[in-house]
């Protein structure tokens, strides 16, 4: 896995530093308490990762600093967590590429439908020069650097009946995060994508405002959707990553202290990938065993149905980017 090194973090331009600084840094002394956000439940390896980063960075400062964890939307959904971000109204956040691409557009790849072949494609990439220049490229916009990444997991359709091709999807009302990368795979499958924040699908898939939602095994266990879907279908059509993020402001604040940071959030990135790596190899036999039909999957007609919109001009990369994300581990 890769991290920013201090020179790449630091190359965004002086405007942005020196507007953020005015605005929101306060001397490291004053500031002992850091706000982490993030939209996941307290049960889930991320969260558990927080707490630890949390005492550990208490504990390397000698108890200087404090990181206060505000999980499953305390602070907001994700879109205004990265708000938040920008105005330093919160130090860290929990967010994925997509979010991070309304700022920087071509760092989206990783989350659009089989861009990544699975954990060994995405443990690759997040150790590669192709991440670090997408994550310059977006620290240059916005003053936010990309402290850790997360391996957040496969992602797979849950429904109440069997998805098993593309036209099974056929005008299935999906949720989604509210991000193209999302809603491309329900797009060209023939699928409604219907944007929701993440706190709301539970109840929405239980009163049938959607017939369907998409995400990892791990999270549809933390979330108990399957508590309100009758089938999960092992799509895998997106490989996800939650970035680590760190504000500008608190980066100024934190001076030679945010080393120290810096690790301790790497570890426990470490850590939380590892978590759902095993979760992943467990959780199907989980499922079933809690009456749920899990459904394996030909994923070749759905890659072949994404595969042209992926090289189209409309992308937010170019087509060299594409070419060497695919040429990672080969």
């Amino acid at each position: 896995m890769t991290k920013l090194n201090a020179l790449s973090r630091r190359t965004f331009s002086a405007g942005i530093v020196l507007s953020a600084i005015a605005m929101t840094a306060v001397p490291a002394a004053a500031q002992d308490v850091l706000r982490f956000g993030h939209v996941y439940e307290e049960s889930t390896p991320y969260h558990q990762a927080a707490l630890r980063a949390a005492e550990a960075f208490g504990e390397a400062t000698d108890g200087r600093y404090e990181i206060q964890v505000f999980p499953a939307s305390q602070l907001g959904n994700e879109t205004a967590l990265n708000e938040a971000l920008s105005l330093g109204t919160v130090d860290l956040i929990y967010t994925g590429p997509a979010f991070m691409a309304q700022s920087y557009p071509p760092i989206a790849i990783s989350d659009f439908p089989f861009t990544l072949r699975g954990y060994d494609h995405w443990e690759a990439y997040a150790a590669s020069d192709l991440f670090d220049e997408l994550a310059s490229g977006y620290t240059e916009v916005t003053g936010n650097y990309v402290a850790a990444m997360t391996y957040y997991g496969a992602r797979h359709v849950t429904s109440n009946y069997p998805i098993l091709t593309p036209a099974d999807m056929e005008g299935l009302k999906i949720r989604t995060p509210n991000a193209p990368a999302y809603q491309l795979f329900p797009e060209v499958t023939g699928a409604n994508p219907t944007p929701m924040a993440f706190s709301e699908v539970y109840l929405a898939l239980q009163q049938g405002v959607v017939d369907a939602q998409e995400n990892p095994l791990p999270t549809i266990q933390a979330k108990a959707f399957h508590e309100v879907q009758s089938n999960i279908n092992l799509t895998g059509h997106i490989v996800n990553s939650l970035a680590t993020l760190v504000s500008p402001s608190t980066e100024q604040a934190l001076g030679d202290d945010i080393a120290i940071l810096d690790e301790v959030l790497e570890e426990a990135a470490l850590w939380a990938s590892a978590e759902i790596v095993q979760s992943e190899n467990e959780l199907v036999e989980w499922f079933r065993a809690e009456g749920v039909t899990v459904n394996e999957v030909d994923r070749s007609p759905f890659i072949e149905a994404v595969a042209p919109s992926l090289v189209s001009d409309v992308m937010p990369w170019d087509a060299s980017v594409y070419e060497r994300l695919q040429a990672i581990g080969q």
